[in-house]
């Protein structure tokens, strides 16, 4: 891309920029689940007026992340348990039928694709922070070869919210080795191209996680 091609792309606004750091203090803890956002302090670390940051704080409302109390101002969004399955359970059905999808219509190119993000994943296994990042890249690449943007929309935003869960499944003892043989299961399906395969393992992968985070 030519400096000319670069200059006429659209800038981001302040407020999207204001919200992604406050994105990554949310899903670093910097920001805990269910403490108050106190803008005033954040306006003055962050150099900015109140304006920009309220902006942002709205789209981090719409995104699940952040809670607007009346006459309170805005917290950071606390997962309860039934909050943590009721995501869980809408992450299953997506995913599984993105799954189905792919597993019946990805070109041969496509599923060599998601086996190459699955060694990444394999590769990962004595890094948790980094197990996570090559979970998430494959599960997103599956989504979006499955090739329904309002899909991707809605999950992309549900795996946001799930950052916030204390529980998280793969912090628990053993679950993180569980959860690979799991991807492995996926893999050799859709692979096979076996479509009421994928489904249900993907489905089950979600219902083992939930199990976790309980």
């Amino acid at each position: 891309m030519s400096a000319a091609e670069t200059s006429t792309l659209p800038r981001r606004a302040l407020y999207q920029d204001v919200a992604e750091r406050l994105r990554q203090q949310i899903f670093a803890r910097d920001l805990e689940p269910g403490s108050w956002i106190d803008e005033m302090k954040l306006s003055a670390d962050f150099g900015i007026s109140r304006t920009p940051l309220r902006e942002a704080l709205k789209v981090l409302a719409v995104e699940g992340l952040v809670t607007m109390k009346l006459r309170r101002g805005a917290y950071v969004t606390e997962m309860s348990r039934d909050d943590v399955a009721q995501v869980y359970r809408l992450l299953a059905l997506l995913e599984a039928d993105a799954a189905a999808q792919v597993a019946a219509e990805a070109s041969d190119e496509e599923i060599a694709e998601l086996r190459a993000l699955h060694m990444r994943l394999e590769k990962q296994t004595r890094q948790r922070d980094a197990f996570f990042t090559a979970n998430e890249n494959f599960h997103m690449r599956l989504l979006a070869l499955g090739r329904n943007r309002w899909r991707v929309q809605v999950v992309a935003d549900l795996r946001k919210v799930m950052k916030l869960n204390r529980h998280h499944s793969l912090f628990k003892r053993g679950r993180l080795a569980e959860s690979l043989d799991e991807h492995r299961a996926l893999m050799a399906a859709l692979e096979a191209r076996d479509v009421q395969a994928a489904s249900r393992l993907m489905h089950a992968h979600f219902q083992s996680g939930l199990e976790a985070a309980a």
